[in-house]
């Protein structure tokens, strides 16, 4: 059966993170349309990966021979995260924005997993795995709005995810989730919730799709 490899990277727990709960809602789906299969969390907020060393990197051009006990010990663990992307059949990625960007967590994660001759290169081990981000964020960064120009999540994941591992991948993005909260954005409460509810039967629709495309 499927395995589904689910990583959230939000700091706000359960309900109070809208991508962790647009991606419980994906998970959901794909565990009724797959109730043998396994599903792999890992919560980088609640258990971080390490941030790349000098050790861990140079061990990824190093002979294998040649490595020194430290190079061999962080390359293990930088391995152990790889074989864990290689062996799902389906990846989901709950990617808020922080600050323009993504979480530090998860570029740590991405840091570990990016690995050039293996997962990155002309025949990436990871090609054509499906992935689904949701991409939550404060406000809206979409084509014709004023920060359009400040949209670095989508772009920077599309280069790294799809371009580079040539992962199959796909966005879901919920926009102005702090309408409710910010006085100042109070207007925009009702665009917030068609977002908001567009994210859910998003997410319910696509983990439904790829379930029965994997099945196929």
């Amino acid at each position: 059966m499927a395995t589904l490899l689910h990583i959230d990277s939000s700091v706000l727990p359960g309900e109070a993170s809208l991508s962790r709960s647009v991606a419980d809602a994906f998970r959901q789906v794909w565990e009724e349309r797959h109730p043998r299969g396994t599903v792999i969390h890992r919560d980088l907020a609640a258990d971080p990966v390490p941030h790349i060393t000098a050790d861990g990197w140079s061990a990824g051009f190093a002979d294998p021979s040649e490595r020194t006990p430290e190079q061999a010990a962080a390359f293990a663990a930088r391995v152990r995260l790889i074989e864990e992307l290689e062996g799902a059949d389906a990846v989901l990625i709950g990617a808020p924005m922080y600050n323009f960007s993504i979480p530090s967590t998860l570029k740590a994660w991405l840091d570990n997993v990016i690995l050039f001759g293996r997962t990155a290169g002309e025949t990436p081990s990871t090609r054509d795995i499906p992935v689904t981000v949701v991409a939550s964020r404060g406000g809206s960064y979409a084509p014709g709005t004023p920060r359009e120009g400040f949209e670095f999540v989508r772009t920077y994941l599309e280069a790294v995810l799809h371009r580079t591992l040539g992962m199959d991948l796909d966005f879901i993005v919920p926009e102005l989730t702090m309408a409710p909260s910010n006085p100042a954005m109070s207007e925009l409460i009702p665009l917030y919730e068609d977002s908001r509810k567009r994210a859910f039967e998003d997410a319910a629709l696509k983990a439904k799709e790829l379930a029965e495309r994997l099945a196929a």
